[in-house]
């Protein structure tokens, strides 16, 4: 589990493709307990484990699965990505609840300046912009971020300075991928609501009469 509250960007130092799967080093000064073997890394938003490491770097493994659905399959050596190590209990939960499992990849549709900050938007993928509200959290790319506003396609949202020095968002290009986690809670609210079948033609008060509505007189 994480927060979206990237503690540092590192580079990627090296690749080395396997049969279904690819290892990534990256260059980072994680901490011993951050680094150590089987612990959880957030690169990118992407759940990894760490199977390898020193003081400088680590290595991770991402299978074929993780290369289908996020943008890890596209990363170049010398590129930079956002890294967050795994919550702890005694961690301040300063971001919202996230998982590292990425839903879907959203595209930078546009940047603009709004003076010392800027707005970006992302155009995400239709079956994901269900769960996208107004100031609701999504992660972009293992960053946590508010949604100042939506649209038929996708969504804004406002980075202070802070989050442009820390973060690779800063540095995207229109039309760069990038990771996309909804809301946890959002998730499973709709697939709780999903898993109860509305009977065709039910009024309020009979859709409250069979169940489907908590009424309280």
């Amino acid at each position: 589990m994480f927060t979206g509250l990237v503690q540092m960007v590192g580079t990627v130092g090296a690749l080395r493709p396997r049969a279904q799967s690819k290892v990534l080093q990256v260059r980072a000064p994680l901490r011993d307990g951050d680094r150590a073997l089987g612990a959880s890394v957030a690169i990118a938003g992407v759940c990894l484990t760490v199977t390898a490491s020193t003081s400088e770097w680590f290595e991770a493994e991402a299978a074929f699965e993780t290369l289908a659905r996020t943008t890890l399959s596209a990363l170049r050596v010398g590129e930079t990505v956002n890294l967050e190590p795994a919550l702890r209990f005694s961690d301040p939960l300063g971001g919202h609840l996230v998982s590292g499992h990425v839903d879907g990849i959203g595209a930078l549709r546009s940047s603009s300046a709004r003076g010392d900050a800027a707005l970006l938007w992302f155009d995400a993928p239709a079956d994901l912009r269900r769960f996208i509200a107004v100031k609701g959290s999504i992660c972009v790319d293992g960053v946590s971020l508010t949604v100042n506003e939506i649209d038929e396609t996708g969504f804004a949202v406002g980075l202070i300075t802070h989050t442009l020095a820390v973060t690779t968002l800063g540095s995207l290009r229109r039309g760069a991928a990038v990771n996309l986690e909804v809301d946890l809670i959002a998730r499973y609210i709709e697939r709780l609501l999903s898993a109860r079948v509305v009977p065709a033609g039910l009024t309020l008060e009979g859709l409250a009469r069979a169940g489907y509505l908590d009424h309280k007189p």
